[in-house]
């Protein structure tokens, strides 16, 4: 069985490839024979494809445009691109079996940048009749009318599973389409990252100083997706990360710098070592950069080597989870809140912009300290792999009653 996934696998941020390749793993591991191959919604064929630069450019020249103007440069940019794309597409879902839009947040209305990409991959789907699965995707709350137009297409497809990864995906759904299709709660797929190849943990050093990672995000990245206000976002300056940056310091404790791929994001990491440099004398080895990573494993090798993170990057927060290293999440997007919600630390999540560092350096010592509790994550990463196994079953079925004729 062939089975064509659409995401953005090749994202810079790699949260995305780490959950495309979470999704392909488990699917392939269910000894049902399927054949799987990702299609990212971008057009990008590799990890490291894209022009980070030239993305943070893009964006700070949309911020500044009126709202319709910005919106009939993305369409007219992105149909241009869409043209190029279809054929390729259309071509995939006819040589496969079912189809597979997700995991990550593609239901979202970003001057229409999902609903023209996930519409053309619908009507693909509709003409070809393949059975699909919307799975484990996270939902935005406001959608143009347009948006909603190119999302509804969906009620043309033959749809055998309709999932969400939080409650608040599953309330936004139930808005947007309050007479169906109505879509269940499953865990995120980048719970599984068992599936991937993944480095041996470092042992634990006698030396009790603690590693703390501050995964940092560029802050036109934040304000650019953010439904709130830039000033209610916690750690969304240079500054606020500085003075964290010295508490922690002074506390005896090593900070490391990193991000989850995005070019911006590592400039972004090295302005704040910069800025701290600046302002304080900073011992040999006491402060470091991580390097950028190219690939997902790369991400995951650098959560390896942390006691403890820092992070408004859900996948950050979610490969931490999954692998058992104790993590405090930043709010910027309810994703982030409601998978700590999900797993119950809400302990540990920062929403309030003007909470005292001192509180953030002793609530990730307090997280070190606690660590993740054991059932919990037992019974999360068990219905991590129900909810892809539940979505292969439908697919897996629909495709068997094809082929009978039923």
């Amino acid at each position: 069985m062939k089975i064509v996934v659409f995401n953005v696998k090749y994202s810079e941020n790699l949260g995305d490839g780490l959950l495309a390749e979470c999704v392909e793993g488990a699917l392939m591991k269910s000894g049902d024979g399927i054949e799987v191959e990702t299609i990212d919604l971008a057009g990008r064929r590799a990890y490291a494809a894209s022009n980070g630069g030239r993305r943070r450019l893009a964006l700070g020249l949309l911020r500044r445009l009126p709202f319709f103007a910005r919106r009939r440069l993305v369409r007219l940019v992105l149909e241009r691109r869409l043209n190029k794309l279809r054929g390729l597409w259309d071509d995939k879902i006819a040589l496969a079996d079912a189809v597979i839009i997700g995991g990550g947040n593609l239901f979202q209305d970003d001057d229409l940048n999902f609903p023209l990409k996930i519409g053309e991959v619908l009507d693909c789907v509709s003409r070809h009749d393949r059975p699909l699965a919307v799975y484990a995707v996270g939902v935005s709350k406001q959608w143009s009318e347009p948006a909603y137009d190119l999302f509804a297409r969906l009620r043309r497809t033959r749809l055998v599973h309709l999932s969400v990864r939080d409650g608040f995906a599953q309330d936004n759904w139930q808005e947007h389409f309050p007479e169906g299709p109505s879509a269940k709660i499953v865990r995120d797929p980048g719970l599984l990252v068992h599936a991937m190849p993944i480095a041996e943990k470092p042992a634990s050093s006698s030396k009790r100083q603690l590693t703390v990672g501050l995964c940092v995000t560029d802050p036109v990245i934040l304000h650019r997706h953010s439904g709130d206000h830039a000033s209610h976002i916690p750690f969304s300056s240079i500054g606020a990360y500085r003075d964290l940056v010295g508490v922690l310091l002074d506390d005896g404790q090593r900070v490391v710098l990193f991000c989850n791929g995005a070019r911006e994001d590592q400039l972004f990491a090295e302005r704040i070592r910069n800025s701290v440099s600046k302002h304080r004398v900073v011992e040999a080895g006491a402060l470091d950069i991580a390097s950028r990573p190219q690939v997902p494993a790369d991400l995951i090798q650098t959560l390896q080597s942390m006691d403890v993170i820092l992070a408004h990057r859900l996948h950050a927060c979610i490969a931490a989870y999954a692998l058992k290293i104790p993590h405090v999440g930043l709010g910027w997007d309810s994703k982030v809140e409601g998978f700590f919600n999900s797993v119950g630390r809400e302990t540990y999540f920062i929403k309030d912009a003007l909470s005292p560092v001192v509180h953030v350096a002793l609530l990730l010592k307090a997280a070190e300290k606690e660590g993740i509790d054991a059932l919990r994550h037992r019974v999360t990463i068990a219905e991590a792999r129900a909810g892809i196994s539940n979505m292969r079953r439908h697919l897996v079925g629909s495709d068997e009653c094809a082929m009978s004729g039923i």
